[in-house]
């Protein structure tokens, strides 16, 4: 019997960096010398201290459901987190926990969208945004952030593109694929946008501990009381703690949004897994120390390489401020090389060079391929080595 599956799920298209890595992981196995550069996480393991505090809650016996919304304890981690990072004052009934903050998202937009609702994306974009919201029943509606403007949009772009149907823009700093980062005075010129007219912020902001060269991460939300009350905040443990496949993220934001969202919780995964709640109390509540650690290792990775990086032909890239992701525009190197585009251009890099890349359509970007250097120095020098090497001996 041919299943009739539901058309939002047709719909879909599936997540480019994931069918990259899974590739990647193929070759590897078939015994070649494969660099994966397409892994949106970080390469160190989980600090101890969270581990152990996690395996303590086991051995104590923490190891049923706790409240849809997450374990209190937390959720006042997370309010004294924003207190002492940002300046914002929430309360705990404005924070929901969730199974990362990929379902914390997917969550805001089920219990947010009617369908039709229009959501503005700017471009580039990270690969899961329009899918949740099309899945939602809402509609995608794109925004250019072009290079020239560190791939930002513009207040003026973003008035322009608000229709009667628009109920969110999200806005994600620093950016996932872009590394790039709004100042302050950036987003309390989109913010007025938002604000008049009456257009719910969806902040991104997971990579705010990786920031780089005396950069400052600046959440909309804290610039004013009003965006502040206009503003969903997404975070979580996964980047700034090494603790990806724990899967605990969180929203803060207004108090009704939030009740929805943890209804709709209740009735989909019940809670967040308890363990993984415990040792993200441990994340927020111990010494901050990894996490600097780990921040400094990725700018000290990010100095090294960009310089090589730069240095391919037909490579032009604007150097990252944030994230651990390097954004480079290869159409001129698939010129170079003969290929169609940029696409084709990743995929043969894969299979020649043996070096994994995800090609920038899948972030609304073709003319872009994202590498991360959430790996070691020696394999992000050979990576590049490799490339260079690739386009500098098919050149046309």
């Amino acid at each position: 019997m041919e299943p009739k599956l539901a058309e939002r799920v047709k719909a879909l298209t599936p997540s480019t960096t994931l069918a990259i890595t899974a590739k990647a992981k193929e070759l590897k196995a078939a015994g070649h010398d494969v660099i994966g550069l397409g892994a949106g996480e970080p390469d160190f393991n989980t600090p101890q201290y969270i581990i152990d505090a996690a395996t303590r809650s086991m051995n104590e016996g923490h190891t049923k459901y706790t409240p849809s919304a997450g374990l209190p304890a937390l959720k006042q981690e997370v309010v004294e987190k924003f207190k002492h990072d940002q300046g914002i004052n929430y309360e705990a009934t404005e924070v929901m926990v969730g199974s990362g903050a990929k379902h914390v998202l997917y969550t805001l937009f089920q219990v947010l969208l009617n369908d039709g609702d229009e959501v503005i994306i700017p471009t580039p974009y990270w690969v899961s945004y329009p899918e949740q919201v099309k899945l939602a029943g809402g509609v995608p509606v794109y925004i250019k952030g072009f290079e020239s403007n560190q791939f930002k949009i513009t207040p003026e772009q973003l008035a322009e593109a608000v229709t009667d149907k628009t109920k969110a823009v999200i806005i994600n700093s620093p950016s996932n694929p872009t590394g790039m980062i709004y100042s302050k005075e950036e987003l309390a010129a989109l913010g007025e946008v938002c604000l008049a007219k009456n257009i719910l912020i969806v902040s991104d902001e997971i990579y705010e501990k990786l920031v780089y060269s005396g950069s400052q991460h600046v959440s909309i939300a804290q610039i004013s009381p009003e965006l502040k009350e206009q503003t969903i905040i997404i975070n979580g443990v996964s980047k700034s703690h090494s603790m990806t496949g724990w899967r605990i993220g969180y929203a803060a934001g207004n108090k009704e949004i939030i009740k929805a969202m943890t209804n709709l919780a209740s009735h989909s995964t019940s809670n967040p897994t308890t363990t993984a709640q415990y040792g993200a109390i441990a994340a927020y509540s111990g010494p901050q120390d990894d996490v600097e650690m780990m921040r400094g290792a990725f700018e000290k990775r990010l100095d090294a390489i960009y310089d090589q990086l730069v240095q391919i032909p037909g490579f032009t890239c604007i150097k990252p401020q944030g994230a651990f992701y390097l954004f480079p525009n290869a159409q001129k190197a698939a010129e170079f090389t003969g290929f169609k585009n940029v696409a084709e251009f990743s995929t043969a890099l894969l299979e020649v060079a043996k070096v994994a890349v995800v090609p920038g359509s899948g972030f609304g970007a073709p003319e872009n391929i994202r590498l991360s250097y959430a790996t070691s120095l020696e394999l992000l020098e050979e990576a590049v080595s490799r490339i260079k090497e690739f386009v500098e001996n098919n050149a046309k």
